[in-house]
């Protein structure tokens, strides 16, 4: 079966459970509350995070590097803020881990150090400058 079918039908049924068994230990008004009150806070953390990301990416650009990390990282930021507001309990959670520096870091630190080794590996060159000397008959070399 097909992975985003099976995802699309598996997320709200994870998510209509979660509501169901929160809801009846804090009740309707409170996990409403939380629901809301976690995509607020996430949102303006994701916008927080989003412009360290920038910043570290054009320092980065500035130092003559690649932006691998930062790259991925601004799209793991943007992913997670879609999270953040679709309302439900479990994709906040996949939210807020996507958007702290330490658990995204753990997550996709190694993708990011595989793209740089690459990266070095295809820049074997010198650097160097030439002159054209013209061979006269005068002048031997």
């Amino acid at each position: 079966m097909n992975t985003l079918l099976l995802t699309i039908i598996l997320v709200p049924i994870v998510e209509i459970y979660l509501f169901i068994k929160i809801g009846s230990n804090i009740g309707a008004f409170n996990t409403i509350s939380l629901i809301f009150i976690t995509a607020i806070i996430g949102v303006i953390y994701a916008r927080y995070e989003g412009l360290n990301t920038l910043k570290s990416g054009f320092t980065q650009l500035v130092k003559n590097e690649v932006p691998a990390y930062e790259i991925i990282s601004g799209a793991a930021i943007a992913f997670a803020s879609f999270l953040l507001i679709v309302p439900g309990f479990a994709t906040d959670l996949i939210g807020f881990l996507l958007i702290f520096p330490l658990t995204r870091k753990l997550i996709f630190g190694n993708l990011s150090k595989k793209f740089q080794k690459k990266n070095n590996q295809k820049n074997n060159f010198i650097d160097g400058e030439f002159e054209d000397i013209e061979e006269d008959d005068d002048r031997k070399i």
